[in-house]
């Protein structure tokens, strides 16, 4: 796993990624998804570029499926981008590098088109 990915947890997620000070992306994914696997070398690939930014990190959800619940992620893979403790964005199935990367950066330039998830 890259440098600058992180396997985190249930436990883990709320220090990594809702108390972080930078932008987080989280690559919620299970090992039996074929387009998890695929989408994997790609989230690695922007963690290396843009990790001394924004923190990355993978969420098994079979093993964790507290975090997963909570913020109504119903399909795999999900990439979910959180800043200041809220998700700002959500990208359901195989994407491509282009469209996560443009996330990324409007995210770290203050521009988000996604309305904030409301989450109970």
């Amino acid at each position: 796993m890259a440098e600058h990915l992180k396997e985190i947890d249930d436990n883990g997620f709320e220090d990594h990624v809702l108390r972080s000070q930078a932008p987080a992306l989280v690559d919620f994914w299970a090992p039996w998804c074929s387009p998890c696997r695929a989408l994997g070398p790609i989230v690695e690939d922007l963690a290396a570029q843009y990790g001394d930014k924004m923190n990355f990190a993978k969420l098994n959800i079979d093993n964790n499926p507290a975090t997963p619940t909570r913020f109504g992620i119903k399909a795999i893979p999900t990439i979910a981008i959180f800043k200041g403790g809220r998700p700002v964005e959500m990208i359901t199935g195989l994407t491509s590098r282009g469209r996560l990367e443009k996330s990324i950066k409007d995210v770290l330039e203050g521009v988000s088109a996604a309305q904030p998830f409301i989450v109970q």
